[in-house]
């Protein structure tokens, strides 16, 4: 069975929350391949440094600087939206043709789906919520994703399926897929075997498959990132290099980078431009200000590792799985912005979490609310951080809720392999 995994390129939630699938997939013996873009291709290199990537047409997507006009922004780039959607669908259908994949898993992308392999879509926003001044909107809303979800053949939704779970009315109302089946798949954290078992690499596929992966061949060539219109022009059967340098050599300089030390706060910045950069600056100007030893990770693993020091804050470009986990252990508290994979990250570890939602993405600002009201975590507007909010955020007594041990993700992933093995009968 040949899988290919496509997470949605806007911020890095989308590729760590399928890290477990791509597990899951390996482990039932599938042949997995990934749908990289810049943004996410050197995240998928560092934790499954022998599984193939192939460059996917990105979404391209920059937040308004204003949260508040995000609804006037979908509108203005509804054209460029679409376009992308269109030659999604064509890539998918590409990629099956050439490649001869029996599986398309789609984490949020709109358009990946083909009519000859089984396609399922994940997705834990069955309701896109609205601001109050655009609530006419939702419904609108929920009836254009209820049309997504019944072009694919099934619809995972990554939440426990007893409300409240974990994303709360998020996961829980709003689209469906009409006859299709959904089901809920509980949390994903690419955190959920971090301390396996000694010796293992990070990101090493299953003993079951491991001989396969090593004979797999190398990329033989380094391509260059276009324009959604330059890509459309070229062919699907683009793929990007894995093999630039050993993996042994990457994961070894990424560990070594990282001090064994306490912190009071591990900052984590996150999301897409301007948005990520701003919330980047503030956190900075008010960690200087706050005693103690911080840690800043910039969530930039599309650049080169590096860290370095300002006053007492510890700055990493970015950190390898096992290093990111070991430093949210080593924290009093963690401060991020409120996606739903940093939730069910945040839970794995058992992190002490301040919130701090994107502005425009009003998701965030309801499950940050959700989380602040069950006292599970603390909720700072992004307009409102400062040193001085942070330090009344400590002084709050909050933890988030811890995840259980689950199969449904491994019964979902084998109830695909039986489908498969029905179809070639």
């Amino acid at each position: 069975m040949k899988v290919l995994v496509a997470p949605l390129d806007w911020g890095l939630g989308h590729a760590t929350r399928c890290v477990p699938v791509v597990r899951e997939f390996l482990r039932a013996g599938a042949e997995v391949e990934l749908a990289v873009v810049k943004a996410n291709a050197n995240f998928f290199r560092e934790v499954f440094p022998d599984l193939r990537q192939r460059l996917a047409p990105s979404y391209n997507i920059v937040y308004p600087k204003h949260g508040y006009n995000m609804a006037l922004w979908l509108l203005k780039n509804s054209m460029h939206l679409n376009a992308v959607m269109r030659y999604e669908h064509h890539f998918a259908e590409e990629m099956v043709e050439r490649h001869g994949y029996d599986v398309l898993f789609s984490d949020n992308r709109f358009a990946f789906y083909s009519k000859k392999a089984l396609s399922i879509y994940m997705t834990h926003q069955r309701r896109i919520a609205f601001p109050r001044a655009f609530a006419a909107f939702e419904r609108i809303g929920v009836m254009w994703h209820a049309n997504i979800m019944r072009k694919f053949d099934e619809v995972w939704v990554p939440d426990m399926e007893i409300y409240p779970g974990y994303a709360g009315s998020l996961s829980h109302s709003g689209a469906t897929p009409g006859s299709k089946p959904m089901r809920y798949i509980g949390t994903l954290s690419r955190f959920s075997e971090w301390n396996a078992k000694a010796g293992e690499k990070a990101g090493n596929a299953p003993s079951s498959v491991e001989n396969a992966l090593e004979n797999a061949p190398n990329i033989e060539r380094d391509v260059d990132l276009m324009s959604v219109s330059e890509f459309m022009a070229h062919s699907a059967s683009v793929e990007w290099n894995v093999a630039s340098e050993p993996s042994e050599k990457r994961t070894l300089g990424m560990r070594s980078s990282v001090m064994r030390l306490a912190y009071k706060v591990v900052a984590v910045v996150s999301g897409v431009e301007p948005a990520r950069t701003q919330f980047e600056l503030q956190l900075r100007e008010a960690l200087l200000k706050i005693p103690g030893h911080h840690m800043m990770i910039l969530g930039k693993p599309s650049a080169d590792s590096k860290t370095w020091t300002e006053g007492n804050i510890e700055f990493h470009t970015h950190l390898a799985t096992n290093d990111f986990a070991e430093a949210v252990k080593r924290s009093d508290f963690v401060v991020s912005r409120g996606g739903y994979s940093t939730v069910m990250d945040m839970a794995e570890l058992g992190a002490k979490c301040i919130f701090v939602p994107t502005p425009g993405q009003f998701e965030q600002i309801v499950l940050a609310r959700d989380l602040s009201k069950a006292g599970y975590a603390v909720e700072i507007p992004a307009d409102e951080l400062s040193a001085e909010t942070l330090a009344n955020a400590f002084e709050k007594s909050v933890k988030m809720p811890k995840v259980e041990k689950q199969n449904l993700l491994h019964d979902a992933v084998y109830d695909v392999v039986r489908k498969i093995k029905e179809r070639s009968i």
